[in-house]
């Protein structure tokens, strides 16, 4: 006679993909809210900027101010601006690539941001002038100096990036893995075995 399934041996496996849609579906709705608020920002900053001088806000500490930036931060490589939009496009194929393992909806929030922030320079690289794959990002926030000559020029997609990757920084030290365990931690079928449960042997040696 054929033993039973434990209790609940199913379950796992029906509702496995349950955790990755999850995962899936706030990687791609944080992308997406980080996307929009970047090109929306970017807009009102080409609308309501242009041809003005630096906005002080929070008594000097940010400073809004429109600048085109062909380059990276402190514009860093703007002789070579069509690098950038192939570096971009290398990080979003990794991230896809990620997101077929991903259960951790930490993590998704990470990648999404990473994602949403790289989309929208992205778009920037692929659409402003003066062309196709060397388009000047749109930069508008200033810490401290309105001329940008201590802090880079930035913009939204810019602070999603970085918090994107602070938080995977955070992740990793605390030892969240992007499949939703911990580092360390025992598989649930082992644990399972391994406390209380008797073990086959056991079960022959008690009859």
């Amino acid at each position: 006679m054929t033993a039973a399934p434990p209790a609940g041996a199913g379950t796992a496996e029906s509702g496995g993909g349950t955790p990755r849609r999850r995962a899936v579906g706030a990687l791609l709705g944080v992308a997406l809210v980080a996307l929009l608020a970047d090109l929306v920002t970017k807009q009102w900053a080409l609308t309501a900027l242009t041809g003005r001088p630096p906005l002080g806000l929070l008594d000097g500490t940010v400073y809004l101010t429109l600048t085109r930036n062909s380059g990276a931060a402190w514009s860093i490589g703007s002789g070579h601006t069509w690098v950038f939009p192939l570096i971009t496009l290398g990080v979003i194929g990794w991230i896809a690539w990620m997101a077929a393992r991903l259960r951790s909806v930490p993590w998704a929030v990470s990648l999404g941001l990473v994602l949403g922030g790289a989309l929208g320079n992205l778009t920037d690289r692929i659409f402003r002038a003066p062309g196709h794959f060397v388009g000047h990002v749109v930069d508008m926030i200033s810490l401290f100096d309105p001329y940008g000559q201590v802090w880079p020029v930035f913009n939204l997609a810019d602070s999603s990036l970085v918090c994107g990757v602070l938080l995977a920084v955070l992740l990793e030290l605390t030892g969240r893995q992007r499949d939703g365990r911990r580092a360390g931690a025992e598989p649930a079928g082992a644990a399972e075995s391994g406390d209380g449960a008797p073990t086959g042997s056991e079960q022959r040696g008690r009859a």
